[in-house]
Order: C-alpha cells, then sequence, then structure tokens
C-alpha cells in the first residue's frame, strides 16, 4: 500500500513502542499489553492490526512471529529487533530503542519541513513568476494554457521525484530494494554516514541482549545483523559463518571488513579478549548512536539551506536573462 509517513505517525509509532515497554517493564504479559494497546491505541489506524495481533498470539504465536502475520503494516527492521529482543529475554529494551527511534525521525521531520516551508514558497513563487513572457501573456492576453502547461511540467516533476524519494526510504519493502536505497544513501553527504551508524548502533545493542541472553555467537551474529536494519550489514556478518564455524572469533574477523569503522573493530576485540564484551558493547551503541543522530540531524539542517541557495541561484539567472533580453530589446529599438 502507497502510505507516506508523516511526522505525526511516525511519532505515534513511537508512542505505541513506549507503551509496550512500559507496559512490559511493569510485568504485563505480552497479550495483556496487546490487549490494552488495542483497546486504548495511540491512533485509531492502530486497532485493526493490533486487533490481528492479538488474534495471532492467542493461537500460540510468539510476538515476532504473529507481527510478520501483518504484512507491510510492521517495517522489517522493526520485526528484527523485536525478534532479537524476544530471543534475548529483553523486549522491554527493544520497545525503548524503537520508541526513540520513531521519536527522532519524527522530531527531525517536523524539524526538516518547517525549515523547507520558506525555500519552498521561494521557489512556487519564482516557478509563478518566471518566465516573465508568460506570466505577461497570461495577465494581459488571457493566454491560460501555455502558463498552466509550463507550470505542470515543472513542479510536476519535482513533486512525483519528492514522493518517490519518501516512498522508497520507508521499511516497508524488501530487502533487494532496501540493499539499494542504502547503497545510494552512502554518497549523500552525512546522510549515508548517518545511516550507517546508527545501524551499527542498533547492531550492537541487539548483540549486547542476545550475547547476555546465552545465545551463542554464532547465531547472535546474524540476528544481530538483522536487526541493524542494514542489508549491507547482514550479507556481510552472512559471509562470516564458515569462519565462526571453523573457530574464528568475530574479533579477528572485524579486522578486515570495510563496514565497520577501525574503532568498532578496535573496541570490539579489546572487549572480547578481556572478557568484557557486554561493557563495549553498550558503549559501541552509545557512540554510533549518539554520532548517527549528531549526523542526522546535521544533515536536516543544512539540506533545507543547499536548497535555498540552489533556489536562489536559479531566481537570480532568470533576473538576469529577463533584463538582458529586456535591455536588448530596448537596444534594438533605439537602434
Amino acid at each position: 500500500m502507497f502510505n507516506l509517513p508523516t511526522p505525526g505517525q511516525l511519532k505515534l509509532r513511537g508512542e505505541l513502542y513506549h507503551q509496550f515497554s512500559q507496559m512490559v517493564r511493569a510485568g504485563v504479559p505480552l497479550m495483556g499489553a496487546v490487549a490494552m494497546a488495542q483497546a486504548q491505541p495511540p491512533a485509531k489506524s492502530f486497532r485493526a492490526p493490533l486487533t490481528q495481533l492479538l488474534a495471532e498470539l492467542q493461537q500460540g504465536r510468539g510476538f515476532a512471529e504473529s507481527l510478520r502475520q501483518l504484512g507491510p503494516w510492521m517495517p522489517a527492521f522493526d520485526v528484527a529487533l523485536i525478534d532479537a529482543g524476544e530471543q534475548s529475554g529483553r523486549l522491554d529494551q527493544c520497545f525503548q530503542l524503537l520508541a526513540g527511534y520513531y521519536r527522532l525521525r519524527g522530531q527531525l521531520a517536523s524539524e526538516a519541513i518547517s525549515q523547507m516551508l520558506y525555500p519552498a514558497f521561494l521557489l512556487h513563487f519564482g516557478v509563478l513568476l518566471f518566465p516573465i513572457n508568460l506570466l505577461s501573456d497570461f495577465v494581459w492576453q488571457g493566454k491560460t494554457w501555455p502558463f498552466v502547461l509550463q507550470k505542470f511540467f515543472t513542479l510536476g516533476p519535482l513533486y512525483g521525484g519528492i514522493i518517490f524519494i519518501i516512498y522508497a526510504c520507508q521499511g516497508k519493502h524488501g530487502e533487494t530494494w532496501r540493499a539499494k536505497i542504502e547503497k545510494v544513501s552512502r554518497w549523500v553527504p552525512l546522510l549515508g554516514k548517518a545511516r550507517h551508524h546508527l545501524a551499527l548502533a542498533r547492531l550492537a545493542a541487539a548483540l549486547e541482549a542476545l550475547l547476555n541472553a546465552g545465545v551463542p555467537i554464532l547465531n547472535a551474529w546474524p540476528l544481530a545483523a538483522e536487526a541493524s536494519g542494514s542489508p549491507a550489514l547482514r550479507a556481510a556478518v552472512a559471509d562470516w559463518t564458515a569462519r565462526l564455524a571453523r573457530g574464528d572469533t568475530p574479533g579477528q574477523i572485524l579486522v578486515n571488513q570495510p563496514l565497520f569503522p577501525e574503532l568498532f573493530a578496535s573496541l570490539y576485540r579489546t572487549g572480547e579478549q578481556a572478557g568484557k564484551l557486554d561493557e563495549t558493547l553498550l558503549r559501541l551503541h552509545a557512540h554510533y548512536s549518539e554520532d548517527g543522530t549528531a549526523r542526522l540531524r546535521a544533515f536536516s539542517a543544512w539540506l533545507p539551506k543547499v536548497i535555498y541557495f540552489a533556489i536562489v541561484l536559479v531566481v537570480v539567472k532568470n533576473i538576469f536573462s529577463f533584463y538582458t533580453g529586456y535591455f536588448g530589446e530596448l537596444d534594438k529599438v533605439l537602434k
């Protein structure tokens, strides 16, 4: 289904996860937590999928397995992280992590939209104003269609591109689609690093929970990589299976992995050798979460400025072209 998430919808999903976290932490069974959320959901649109989720749980399925039955309503990243939390016995922490993630996305989306209002106004003003000859013919001679068609073919592709980008970045798509989006985003300044570091933070959090729950290292790493939400990290870790089975440690493997920064590999190996891997993973989660969030905030702050500067350049170019043509015609008349 084509559904563009608004900042409000993102925040409401974060509120749903916060409710789950609070109830599970208070000792409420999962089925009871879902029933309470279904009775008083953060949004009316959540009631139908929560009703279906409750029915799946009543059939004896696990929480993550039940979520997979809901189809695209629950993003694959969410399900993977919840699956890791369910296996590690730390569902409350995973819910809280998802709550913070969606609240941040909603907040950044709100900030970006508010900062884009003036550039958007300037863009539409410039498109309506230029070229001057079409505006003049529309106002003084009533030539409507040339004016309307020119605005449509100028703004139409722009609107289409924006809608496509928002739709493409949703977490409801398959692995292949998300892998392509991840590859493209790597080339975007600030955004590529921000997404990658946030994925590393989620991987570290999931891995710490799984290892503390006694999940074998051979199973914990693939589950944590899936919970990271990064197809690239998931594929990289999947290639380690044979080496892990032979007895190589992740600390040894990480050294030559380009997707894992030197800091991540170094700290992980140190924690592995010192027997303090849980503390190291918590530090890695905190570091990459803070760094990724800071980069994401910087991207959302700089993007409107870049667009504003580009619009100003186009408007100045059109003004210059108008006056050049105007004085050129005036010079011909005088001659």
